[in-house]
């Protein structure tokens, strides 16, 4: 097959993102938060997966009629920010006031963050909380914790989207590959059984589900303090 050919259809793999979000969004909107999370968990295993396979076949060079990383950035957003942010202000986990603050600070600091130049280090990691509202919101709806703490996290999210630390990129930060990209990979299991079971039928991939997502937090930050 043409090298074009397949440069284009790393391009057209990475607009599935937006046929996701559209069904994430209709089962967000009906209320079924545990549909709407699988198909946001699809569109992230494709997110993970079109990056490498741009690269592969150099898009910019060979598709260059469309910018893929302009389409990646509009399906991120809705995917990793829009509609996990609507599903925390709809569930009802966050009541009155609070429910608005967490979407306005969510959505914002986002718009902002996904625009900024620094976004990336020199090693492919992620300066600032990516703004994987997608994953952090999925833990919440697992763990339910109280209102406030869930505030309090989102607001420590938003704050560390902006602050000198490091998160790693789960395919493209080197150190602890071998380790980051199978906890990642774990990540998107734990995350679909999760939502499949609704959130309550199965507790060991809550579980799983809390104890990779505090590695992938972490890690960079890590990674930033041990370095050379």
């Amino acid at each position: 097959m043409d090298i074009r050919i397949k440069a284009l259809a790393v391009h057209l793999l990475t607009a599935t993102g937006a046929v996701f979000a559209m069904l994430a969004m209709l089962a967000a909107v009906n209320g079924k938060w545990d549909i709407m999370f699988v198909w946001l968990v699809i569109a992230f295993f494709v997110d993970g997966i079109d990056g490498p396979l741009a690269r592969k076949y150099n898009v910019k060079k060979n598709a260059p009629m469309f910018d893929g990383v302009l389409l990646d950035l509009i399906i991120d957003y809705l995917t990793y920010v829009f509609i996990p942010a609507y599903a925390l202000f709809k569930s009802g986990l966050l009541a009155g006031w609070t429910g608005w603050f967490a979407i306005i600070i969510i959505t914002f600091a986002s718009a902002m963050y996904f625009s900024d130049t620094r976004m990336k280090t020199k090693d492919n990691s992620f300066q600032g909380f990516p703004g994987c509202w997608n994953m952090a919101i999925i833990v919440i709806f697992a763990t339910t914790p109280n209102h406030w703490v869930i505030l309090g996290f989102v607001s420590l999210l938003a704050l560390l989207m902006f602050l000198p630390l490091k998160f790693v990129h789960p395919v493209r930060t080197e150190r602890w590959r071998a380790v980051t990209l199978p906890i990642a990979l774990a990540w998107v299991g734990f995350a679909a059984w999760a939502a499949w079971g609704n959130f309550t039928a199965v507790p060991a991939a809550n579980f799983g589900l809390l104890a990779t997502s505090t590695y992938l937090l972490f890690a960079g930050i890590i990674q930033q303090v041990t370095e050379k």
